[in-house]
């Protein structure tokens, strides 16, 4: 028996019409280079993306062409967000805090036609134009400055569109949007997103259970437009009809508070440490900002619960969640259920966690004799699919084994699932320190140690070992003017663990080197330390 049911297509010209009719009344408020406010409304955002689809339509876009991105987060890159896809063209935001070679090479490999790229930029894009092949260069004049020579205005390329633009016949499962993995292990690789992907994730990340956005809200997503589409934010949050506040190029935690205040912001998303940057501000001028309580999601790392702890007390909520590039981004969520509420400590364990998978994404834990059982101890790498999964990378065979027989997308990190269906990251598959045969997760120790009040971050590895194989080495960056030993650290985690999970050895830095994403590069700490010898006194 077949339904009844309409087949109406899920493309991103639906979500645009919804913000145009809907909502034109609705901000988008940008923080320019020097620091200026640029505001305007849907209604505005609306006539200009299709503008810029049109004026792309018009220079000889085709069906599933590529128009690169080189931006931060601003009015005009969200004008491409939409008006790319619904010209038929495929949007792809390029990571500007990767190496010149590797967006070079990302360039290359997705033979991008056109880049649209912010004018304080054009350093960048300097550095890798030898290297690269565009037909065409739109430059976003956010500073005023006179567009160089040889390049294009992208306003002036935006007049030449109509605005009476029609929209193609897409279907759902054209290509949208497209994004590469950061490159921490071999060369970057492409995810290429749907119509249809995009469309399903919105929705799924728009509810109450997920991220829970409205109209009612004021989102300023800091997670930046260049990184996974900026985890759907900006989709999700114009579907929804929330005001967005980008905030340019200016990420450091006194600028972003001031825009919190300034906006009443009450919904944000970033990677930790823009987070412990904003606390480390908050705690020092707890008077300076009158702020709206705010939601601020987690993700890219696993939040220390001590921060989580230390936000709630000045009013402000951290909401952990999880996913990859190759899952558009949003995995799970740690939204807590109703019984689940009543003792703070338990509460405190599972915000701690990733959480639940949010609807349409399955999971399952898969260890070396099969599924691992859900009892929140039996570890396996953690499994995914859905609808906004990605079933294999762009133009890249090679890599088809990080997909299982059966059709799982193998995430690279070891869980436990527990019987509530939360899981819990103990570790990436690299990062796992196995110690005598036994395994001992780096993300476990870490919170632990950020936990202590002298410690501002902490990144802990394998180093070699002749007799055990491996032990953990603790890397730490002490808060400013606070001490510590590696004596008093080893005690502070003594009643936490297993004599045998405690670091063999403590190093203190003054800072720790990260990815692009800002996630700790344990590839560079485990090739500096490869040689380390933990004294008798440290162990």
């Amino acid at each position: 028996m077949q339904s009844t049911m309409m087949d109406f297509p899920l493309t991103l010209v639906h979500i645009l019409e919804r913000a145009g009719k809907f909502f034109p009344q609705e901000e988008v408020v940008t923080r320019l280079p020097d620091r200026s406010l640029h505001r305007y409304t849907y209604a505005e955002f609306y006539r200009r993306a299709r503008q810029l689809a049109s004026a792309l339509q018009k220079a000889g876009l085709q069906r599933g062409e590529r128009v690169a991105t080189l931006s931060w987060n601003t009015y005009a890159h969200l004008e491409a967000y939409f008006g790319v896809p619904v010209a038929g063209g495929v949007v792809h935001p390029l990571n500007l805090r990767l190496h010149p070679s590797d967006i070079a090479y990302i360039v290359n490999h997705a033979q991008d036609k056109i880049l649209i790229v912010d004018d304080v930029l054009l350093g960048l894009y300097e550095a890798i134009r030898p290297h690269v092949r565009l037909e065409r260069v739109l430059v976003v004049p956010l500073t005023g400055q006179p567009v160089p020579e040889g390049l294009e205005s992208y306003e002036d390329f935006l007049a030449t569109g109509d605005e009476g633009f029609a929209y193609p016949e897409l279907s759902e499962q054209e290509a949208a949007g497209m994004c590469y993995t950061s490159g921490t292990t071999g060369k970057p690789k492409g995810v290429v997103y749907s119509h249809r992907s995009i469309a399903l994730h919105s929705l799924g990340s728009a509810l109450p259970d997920a991220l829970n956005l409205s109209s009612r809200d004021v989102l300023l997503p800091v997670v930046p437009m260049f990184h996974v589409l900026a985890w759907g934010l900006p989709y999700t949050g114009v579907m929804t009809g929330c005001k967005l506040v980008l905030p340019g190029p200016h990420l450091d935690a006194v600028s972003l508070l001031d825009l919190f205040e300034a906006e009443g912001v009450n919904k944000t998303a970033g990677v930790p440490t823009i987070w412990l940057g904003v606390l480390q501000a908050l705690e020092k001028e707890p008077t300076r900002w009158r702020l709206r309580p705010m939601e601020m999601v987690v993700g890219g790392s696993a939040a220390p619960e001590a921060m989580i702890r230390a936000f709630d007390r000045l009013g402000h909520t951290v909401l952990h969640a999880w996913g990859m590039t190759e899952m558009s981004p949003l995995g799970t969520v740690s939204r807590l259920k109703r019984h689940l509420l009543g003792d703070p400590e338990v509460a405190y364990r599972y915000r701690a966690q990733q959480g639940l998978p949010t609807p349409w994404v399955e999971i399952r834990a898969v260890g070396e004799q099969g599924e691992v059982p859900w009892d929140g101890r039996s570890l396996g790498e953690l499994q995914v699919r859905g609808p906004w999964v990605a079933r294999s990378y762009y133009n890249l065979e090679a890599e088809s084994d990080k997909w299982t027989p059966d059709g799982w997308f193998r995430t690279g990190d070891v869980v436990a699932i527990d019987p509530e269906g939360y899981i819990r990251i103990a570790d990436r598959t690299k990062d796992l320190i196995k110690s005598g045969g036994e395994w001992i997760s780096s993300i476990d120790l870490e919170n632990a140690l950020m936990a202590h009040p002298a410690v501002k971050e902490a990144a802990v590895i394998a180093i070699p070992d002749p007799k055990w194989d491996e032990r953990p080495l603790a890397v730490v960056v002490l808060k400013e003017g606070q001490s510590a030993t590696p004596e008093e650290l080893r005690a502070f985690l003594e009643p936490r663990f297993a004599k045998w999970w405690l670091p063999d050895g403590y190093v203190f830095v003054d800072e720790i080197p990260r990815t692009s994403t800002g996630k700790f590069l344990k590839s560079k700490l485990r090739e500096t330390y490869k040689d380390y010898k933990a004294t008798a006194a440290q162990q």
